[in-house]
């Protein structure tokens, strides 16, 4: 079974998606703007997998 939440990306702000893989024992987080990404194991927090760039500044 997978449940999806909508989630505020913990890297950038905006807008992402956490998905929850009961018979993984994984959750997913990903970002659409950001291309953040992290598999983490739902049981010890562990992280599987991640990745996360860095926020661009805005130019003034």
């Amino acid at each position: 079974m997978q449940t999806i939440q909508a989630i505020r990306c913990p890297n950038c702000g905006n807008h992402a998606e956490r998905y929850h893989f009961v018979h993984l024992k994984q959750t997913q987080t990903q970002c659409p703007v950001c291309d953040y990404f992290m598999v983490t194991c739902s049981r010890t927090g562990r992280v599987v997998e991640a990745y996360a760039p860095g926020t661009y500044a805005t130019q003034v």
